[in-house]
């Protein structure tokens, strides 16, 4: 049975002031509902925003007045304090209920009494501050306090805002009260902090990753970093212990189940290169997304399965679940695999219990799979996808991290060499000419910084036409940049070799023909072109 994040007894009922505090401390002066009443004081300026102004409400013990139409402020010491106890009582109900019906409960029983028990607690806390300070909270202020008890036991806490908000691209922490943002085209700025110390940070995380890492994730010393998928298909990577402060990055992919006819009302492609893609699909043609980090090569690789047969069989390998091919419900037969993390200790020079994107795709072979797609490709599972992509019915699909489109084939070489001391450089040109059928790029022109936005789109598509005089993989360049005529994307320039297969798929050969591709004019930007 899988371990309950919520640990540790009830602790035993003491009177506070006449009044009964569950699980709380005895010394009525450490309680934020168990202070004697205090006088009026000027309130000092302090910073609006998800977070509230939680010092004003420290100092009076009450979620603090908003100005009119905004949110009560939260005072976190109480919430967290609420939390604790609800965790407690929680865990007592869900021990009793396993032990009754043999089974651990579900996530939608969990939240269902913890939702119940927060209702009772932040009741009892309003009952105990009205009668301490003779002005009760009202029902708004307790409502906004429930919210923020369920969000530390079961979301985010006071992260969970910035995970609301669909307009927010990436969160950067770098210690509890550094905070970055960064808005769909909009730069980078400053919020307020999501916890009052490292330490309530670091216990933060290690809640997400109870929650959300199938229990075989981790933070803490012996495991210092944490890579976790949160709700709504975001990724979360932080780091703690071999980092001064706790750090984190949590990356939102907005465009959650978009098409390649979304991605042309986007702007990524044109419907010339949508209906090339969608062909290449169809004739099976293997596809490396390539591009740097935030460009959108998921977004690109999941509308480029939208294309695949609906029924046939495939396999997605993925470090954390980021494609949800098995939930979109575009296709029958999804089997969906997850690495999984080690648990601290090494055993013969590795991690304990690890299991890798490499170490799975053996194993994904033995399950009858028409095409096999792995998420992210970053290491030495580089080369059984070439073997998978060689030995396979084709049309496999991996996104890989490279600068350039025609620095690819070296980033694979590259990574084909941590595979073994067997491995050659002539031996990974060969892999990468016998596997790969097409390089997609996407590329990234931030002009946020000048008053611009950010422009998201394919400017390359090279064909991987075997190998080359140099014994390195000759590439055609389909589709490319035309600096002469002003566009930075991807607009035809030389028909594949494959040409026939892709025409038995539907492809209109007649596409290429045209030197804009289907755009109405070059990319608008502030300043220039790409380099």
């Amino acid at each position: 049975m899988r371990a309950s994040p919520y640990q540790g007894p009830v602790p035993p009922q003491q009177p506070v002031n006449g009044q009964v505090v569950y699980g709380g401390s005895a010394d009525a002066a450490g309680l934020p509902w168990g202070k004697p009443p205090v006088q009026p004081q000027p309130q000092p300026q302090v910073q609006t925003g998800p977070v509230g102004r939680a010092a004003s409400a420290a100092a009076s013990g009450v979620p603090a007045l908003s100005p009119v139409g905004a949110r009560p402020a939260v005072d976190t010491q109480v919430a967290r304090e609420l939390k604790r106890q609800v965790a407690a009582e929680l865990h007592q109900q869900l021990s009793r209920l396993s032990e009754a019906s043999g089974s651990e409960a579900d996530r939608a029983t969990r939240r269902q009494r913890g939702r119940a028990l927060i209702e009772e607690a932040v009741a009892r806390w309003s009952d105990a501050y009205a009668q301490t300070h003779g002005i009760p909270p009202t029902r708004e202020q307790d409502r906004v306090l429930a919210e923020a008890v369920y969000d530390l036991l079961f979301r985010a806490g006071r992260l969970q805002p910035y995970l609301d908000d669909p307009e927010i691209e990436n969160i950067l922490i770098n210690g509890c009260d550094d905070v970055w943002v960064s808005r769909v085209h909009q730069p980078l700025r400053q919020v307020p902090p999501v916890a009052d110390t490292d330490e309530e940070l670091v216990e933060l995380l290690q809640d997400l990753a109870r929650q959300h890492g199938g229990g075989e994730r981790s933070l803490s010393t012996a495991s210092p970093m944490l890579a976790l998928r949160l709700e709504g298909g975001m990724r979360l990577q932080a780091m703690t212990e071999v980092t001064p402060r706790p750090y984190v990055a949590i990356r939102r992919h907005r465009v959650a189940s978009a098409t390649l006819s979304d991605l042309v009302q986007l702007g990524t492609v044109d419907s010339t290169l949508a209906a090339f893609l969608a062909a290449a699909i169809r004739a099976r043609k293997n596809v490396m997304i390539t591009g740097t980090q935030g460009v959108g090569k998921t977004s690109l690789l999941r509308a480029m399965a939208a294309e695949i047969p609906p029924d046939e069989r495939v396999g997605t390998l993925e470090s954390e679940f980021e494609l949800w091919l098995h939930t979109l419900g575009h296709l029958k037969q999804v089997v969906p695999m997850e690495a999984r993390e080690g648990n601290g200790e090494r055993v013969d020079g590795r991690l304990a219990g690890e299991l890798t994107i490499g170490e799975l795709i053996p194993a994904a072979l033995r399950m009858t799979l028409s095409r096999i797609i792995v998420g992210e490709v970053r290491s030495a599972e580089v080369v059984p996808m070439l073997r998978v992509m060689t030995n396979g019915e084709g049309g496999s699909m991996c996104t890989l991290h490279a600068r350039g489109p025609h620095m690819v084939v070296d980033r694979i070489a590259e990574l084909c060499l941590e595979y073994g001391a067997h491995m050659t450089d002539t031996l990974a040109y060969r892999l990468t000419a016998n596997a790969v059928d097409f390089i997609v790029h996407v590329a990234m022109v931030d002009e946020t910084a000048v008053g611009g936005r950010r422009h998201r789109f394919v400017s390359h598509v090279l064909e991987v036409a075997g190998l080359g005089e140099s014994g390195r993989p000759a590439l055609n360049t389909v589709f490319g940049p035309r600096p002469e005529l002003g566009e930075v994307r991807a607009v035809p320039v030389t028909p594949p070799h494959c040409l026939d297969d892709l025409r038995r798929a539907g492809f209109d050969a007649g596409l290429l023909g045209s030197p804009y591709g289907t755009w109405s004019a070059p990319l608008s930007l502030r300043i220039g072109g790409m380099r």
